[in-house]
């Protein structure tokens, strides 16, 4: 079958095989045809060798994390045939940490996990791929191809659920909430903030292009100037663009007892001027809170497959700006001004 593979650590090395092997059946019991692969900035960064691993006893590593797929036969009964499926994304140490042994991998505390097509695990950007029932999230079937939209969904959701239960610390009763990107990430951010009843607000360089819509028709305000000109301070902010001026700024204009989500991952290497002394009192006599967010466990997957089914399917439609035949990978993995979501698309 053909699958998209690079070489970890090898920059262009990206390729189409069509000569992979089928999905071993130690993999999983639940076999899956491939309808579509979503691509994120990780996979960009593993294609340019900057991380990633493959599987053991192979040079090769799928790509493809971001996944939606049809099944085609589940001798557990699970699912069924038909049914529209994505994989979790991480799997738990084999240990496991304390948290993996709960189930709680998304914060392993030894950095054992694998991931699907990132660490140690084909990925999904092949025809065919197999689950494990734990590792399998059904999808409402009126989702679509916008249900490849659920990995990142999860991401959020689990921001968002560690949010609410540090916000109950004390009485929390959060108004307003910023996001900053509006990529992907950022989208659903808001959307899900939407979904809480709060007052939205997105934050992105884009003046032109399909941001300041999307952001607008979820009811959110959208602005594009710096963060600590903005004449509100919010009660949580969510930040999505890891660069180094925006979280530092998003710190010092959350409101007292404020909530920053730190969701970019910044690249480094640039060092700016910081008067930690001044933040650092801030945070203190403010009780404000600020910590990383990354990755997702099965109840932040299931959360976030009930709010794509709740939100308005033309909108997360529109976040998919490009779909790409498995043919033509290559452009799928070289991401335009006017991108929000490209798409493999491995029914084309």
């Amino acid at each position: 079958m053909r699958a998209v593979t690079v070489i970890p650590g090898v920059p262009g090395s990206l390729r189409l095989l069509d000569d992979y092997p089928e999905p071993a059946t130690e993999e999983g019991a639940i076999l899956v045809e491939a309808l579509a692969v979503g691509i994120c900035g990780t996979d960009i960064e593993i294609i340019e060798g900057h991380y990633g691993e493959a599987p053991p006893g192979t040079d090769h590593l799928v790509l493809g994390h971001e996944a939606l797929g049809r099944v085609m036969e589940d001798p557990t009964g699970t699912l069924q045939p038909g049914d529209l499926v994505a994989g979790i994304v991480r799997h738990p140490d084999p240990l496991p940490c304390p948290n993996c042994a709960v189930g709680e991998w998304d914060m392993c505390r030894n950095g054992m996990f694998t991931e699907h097509g990132i660490k140690a695990l084909p990925g999904f950007a092949r025809q065919r791929w197999r689950l494990q029932p734990r590792f399998a999230v059904g999808l409402h079937p009126a989702l679509g191809e916008v249900g490849v939209l659920l990995e990142p969904t999860s991401v959020m959701a689990k921001a968002w659920d560690h949010i609410d239960r540090i916000g109950q610390r004390a009485e929390w009763q959060p108004r307003t909430a910023l996001v900053t990107g509006a990529g992907p990430i950022g989208l659903l951010a808001a959307l899900l903030a939407s979904q809480r009843g709060l007052a939205v607000h997105v934050l992105d360089l884009a003046t032109e292009g399909p941001k300041p819509a999307l952001a607008g028709a979820l009811g959110a305000t959208y602005h594009s100037g710096p963060v600590d000109q903005l004449d509100f301070e919010p009660d949580i902010i969510i930040e999505c663009t890891g660069a180094p001026v925006v979280v530092l700024e998003a710190m010092c204009k959350v409101a007292p007892t404020g909530i920053v989500c730190l969701a970019g991952v910044s690249t480094g290497g640039r060092t700016i001027e910081l008067d930690a002394g001044a933040l650092n009192r801030t945070l203190v006599l403010e009780n404000n809170v600020v910590f990383g967010s990354v990755n997702a466990n099965r109840r932040h997957w299931e959360a976030a497959a009930e709010a794509l089914a709740r939100a308005d399917q033309a909108w997360l439609g529109s976040l998919i700006t490009r779909r790409v035949p498995l043919s033509e990978y290559a452009s799928a993995y070289s991401p335009g001004p006017e991108d929000i979501k490209v798409v493999l698309d491995f029914t084309a």
